[in-house]
C-alpha cells in the first residue's frame, strides 16, 4: 500500500487519535514514539485534526465529587409542535448554557438523539435544587416545545470520556445493601 493513500492516512489518524484518547496531555514526542512515527508527522496530523474539526478540544475529566458537586442529566423529549426559526437560533447559540449559569448549573455535555428522548443534557450543580432550578428554566425557555423532562443524578462514574476511574473499586459500595 503506499504510504500516503486515503486508507493509509485514515489508519495513521486513528492511530494519533487512539493515543489522545488514552491521554491527551501526553508530548507530541510521546506519540510519535509510542505509534512509531516521527514527531514532525504527529504535529502535522494532529493540526489537520484540529482544523478540519474532527479534534474540538482538549479536557481533563474531572471528578466532579471531590469539587463538591453533582452531576445529573436531563432526558428531554419535544412535542409535535414545530420550532420556530428564532428558538433554533437560541439553541445554536447555547441560550441554556447562559441560564443554567445563572441557577449554578454547568452543561458538561448536550447531545440531539434519536430514541425515546431527542435530547439529553449532561450537567454539574451544585446540588439537587440547583439541578431542579435548572430544569425549570428549561421548562421556561422551551415551554411548549417540549413535552417530557426527567432529571436523573448521576451516583457514580466508573468510565468518562474513555477513561476508567482511577477509584474504580469504590463501585462495589453501590452493590451492598
Amino acid at each position: 500500500m503506499p504510504k500516503n493513500s486515503v486508507k493509509q492516512i485514515q489508519n495513521d489518524e486513528r492511530r494519533i487519535l487512539d493515543e489522545l484518547r488514552k491521554n491527551a496531555n501526553n508530548s507530541i514526542n510521546d506519540i510519535a514514539k509510542t505509534c512509531k512515527f516521527s514527531r514532525q508527522k504527529v504535529w502535522r496530523i494532529i493540526k489537520n485534526l484540529e482544523k478540519n474539526h474532527t479534534i474540538w478540544g482538549y479536557t481533563a475529566v474531572v471528578d466532579e465529587e471531590k469539587l463538591n458537586k453533582k452531576s445529573y442529566m436531563m432526558l428531554i423529549k419535544r412535542s409535535n409542535k414545530p420550532f420556530p426559526d428564532e428558538l433554533i437560533k437560541k439553541i445554536i447559540n447555547r441560550d441554556l448554557t447562559k441560564k443554567g449559569k445563572k441557577t449554578g448549573a454547568e452543561i458538561t455535555n448536550s447531545f440531539f438523539t434519536h430514541g425515546v428522548y431527542d435530547w439529553v443534557i449532561c450537567f454539574n450543580a451544585n446540588d439537587i435544587r440547583a439541578a431542579k432550578s435548572f430544569v425549570e428554566e428549561v421548562n421556561k425557555l422551551y415551554g411548549g416545545y417540549v413535552s417530557e423532562v426527567h432529571l436523573i443524578e448521576k451516583m457514580f462514574s466508573a468510565v468518562s470520556c474513555g477513561v476508567t476511574n482511577p477509584e474504580i473499586e469504590k463501585l462495589n459500595d453501590f452493590f451492598k445493601v
